[in-house]
């Protein structure tokens, strides 16, 4: 259940046909976090990382506002498109409390959705990268496009978080310098706003 991190909210959301299909993103009090983003055909395969204190605020501040999901009620009972399930669960205090939802109004809720949405994306870009640096150095700059227009719309929660890869892309001679002058520019960009 809960271990020496304290206290710890999670997110899932598995929804069939879409890319990826599963996403849980676990974050404990002490900012300690795992990842496991996959289609629902392949083997769990959690990564280890880390959210900065603002943002673990935020997140159980959040979480806090909805009561650590005890006893709310997320879903709009209307018909709607399935959207994918989402779970929101805490665990703390020798409690544990979840919600599922397809869809709902609820601003909090929203707002927390987006936070994990965010972090699985930030994940993926990271990954992606770092995958394309050692079997596609040429898709590195695609990548690298993909990774701009998330930053243009504000869908990462914590972009410095991508700083040693886009350094180590901007530094390595092997990469085309398009793509490695692209991943300076991003670095500074994000430098910059932090």
């Amino acid at each position: 259940m809960v271990t020496a991190d304290g206290a710890r909210i999670s997110y899932r959301r598995v929804f069939k046909s879409s890319y990826p299909e599963f996403i849980e993103i676990r974050v404990s009090e002490n900012g300690s976090c795992t990842y496991d983003i996959r289609q629902l055909d392949e083997d769990p395969d959690p990564k280890l990382g880390e959210v900065s204190a603002p943002l673990r605020a935020k997140i159980f501040e959040l979480a806090a506002q909805l009561g650590n999901f005890q006893g709310v009620e997320l879903d709009v009972r209307r018909r709607i498109a399935n959207l994918g399930q989402k779970t929101f669960r805490y665990e703390g205090n020798g409690q544990v409390h979840e919600v599922s939802f397809n869809y709902t109004l609820d601003s909090h809720a929203n707002q927390l959705m987006q936070i994990f949405e965010g972090l699985a994306r930030q994940q993926e870009h990271l990954v992606k990268l770092q995958r394309r640096m050692k079997y596609d150095r040429l898709g590195v700059n695609d990548a690298l496009m993909h990774l701009e227009s998330d930053l243009n719309r504000r869908n990462l929660p914590e972009p410095q978080r991508l700083l040693p890869t886009l350094e180590q892309i901007a530094n390595d001679p092997r990469v085309v310098e398009i793509a490695r002058q692209r991943a300076r520019t991003l670095a500074q960009r994000i430098r910059s706003a932090s």
